[in-house]
């Protein structure tokens, strides 16, 4: 009878588990400083080492990498901007369709959805379900003079290391405009 039981609860948390993975569907990301299609080759090709792309179209005329990311892996953000950086170049503007199943965003705008964390600057006190496409607006996801100005505007520790307290815990927080 414990077998049977402990199979059910294995069963749910992997489900759980899969279900989680594929928050981050689609991004669209513009990379700055590419000058020619080397450059373009070198930032998909770095992009491509990721276990959780699943694929790349490159728009060379506006430096925008179309990412479809695989549908049971989780998606790391930080890990697409060390990528770009890691073949020379920045990350001019990062838009990602997030998949949130009835995710509370608080009073602050906190909201906790798989392992991540996202504080939303324009969305507060709601419920999201479904895709939603959000902006990262954090430090070397736009740029400088861009960073410099909404961190004079938000006054936030927070922002300004993209790190804070959750329940007790240092945790990187996502920034998201939508």
């Amino acid at each position: 009878m414990n077998t049977i039981k402990n199979l059910i609860l294995f069963s749910i948390v992997l489900i759980a588990g899969k279900a989680s993975a594929q928050q981050i569907t689609t991004a669209e990301l513009q990379v700055t400083g590419l000058t020619c299609s080397m450059c373009s080759q070198a930032t998909e090709k770095s992009l491509r080492t990721l276990d959780f792309v699943e694929a790349i179209e490159p728009d060379l005329n506006k430096n925008l990498f179309a990412i479809t990311f695989k549908k049971d892996k989780a998606v790391n953000i930080d890990q697409i901007r060390k990528k770009v950086e890691a073949a020379g170049f920045s990350v001019g503007n990062l838009t990602a369709v997030f998949n949130f199943n009835n995710t509370k965003v608080d009073d602050k705008g906190l909201a906790t959805a798989g392992n991540n964390v996202y504080q939303f600057l324009n969305q507060k006190n709601q419920i999201l379900n479904g895709p939603v496409t959000a902006t990262v607006v954090d430090k070397n996801f736009i740029s400088g003079s861009a960073f410099k100005k909404k961190a004079a505007q938000l006054k936030s520790d927070t922002y300004a290391n993209g790190e804070g307290l959750v329940n007790g815990k240092k945790t990187r927080i996502y920034h998201l405009s939508t």
